[in-house]
């Protein structure tokens, strides 16, 4: 099984680029990071007094992401789709099963704080570098529809969000002998897809 990951601050275009990726291969399958985060009462006293909660290792269930992950790589298969509800502070479950699982797709901000190292021979590493304006006006435009934020405050946690992201990656290189490509407004995709698939 090949993995691929995804990272970038939000709004850099993961999900976007998975689900590109997704249309152009047979057999493949997306895990986003988003739907991993912890649940409960201690979640939602965490997020309302903690700046940034959500783009925080504090905020990410790490043990039921491992535990999904595992059983992909094991099985070629997946039971179900996770999906968090933001305003709920939930995980939903559906049982969806897919089989055959060539390709795993794993995006998210928290790609590089702890999956990297599972980056070896078989596995691709995408790193999104967008104009932080433009990242900033579609999250903006996606808490608004999804999150039920005031744009003040959608503005004010993507700013927060950006910082915490870059705080610690942003003098990391990309090496592109390693599997390692640097994603930019005008990367040709399609140039890089190739290197993966072919």
């Amino acid at each position: 099984m090949k993995l691929i990951f995804i990272s970038g601050p939000s709004g850099s275009g993961k999900t976007s680029l998975s689900n590109q990726i997704i249309l152009k291969i047979k057999n493949g399958f997306i895990l986003s990071t988003d739907n991993y985060y912890k649940t409960g009462l201690i979640s939602k006293l965490l997020s309302k007094f903690i700046e940034g909660y959500f783009d925080r290792r504090i905020s990410f269930n790490y043990t039921l992401f491992k535990k999904d992950f595992k059983f992909i790589l094991k099985n070629g298969s997946s039971n179900h789709l996770r999906y968090y509800d933001f305003e709920k502070k939930i995980i939903k479950n559906s049982l969806t099963k897919t089989n055959n699982i060539k390709f795993l797709i794993v995006e998210g901000i928290f790609v590089n704080k702890f999956l990297k190292p599972l980056h070896n021979k078989n596995s691709y590493f995408l790193e999104l570098k967008i104009n932080k304006n433009l990242c900033m006006k579609r999250v903006v435009e996606r808490d608004l529809k999804e999150r039920g934020k005031a744009k003040k405050q959608a503005e004010n946690d993507f700013l927060k969000s950006w910082d915490i992201y870059y705080e610690k990656f942003k003098n990391k290189s990309i090496n592109s002998k390693n599997n390692e490509f640097l994603i930019k407004k005008n990367t040709n995709i399609d140039k890089v897809l190739k290197k993966i698939f072919y």
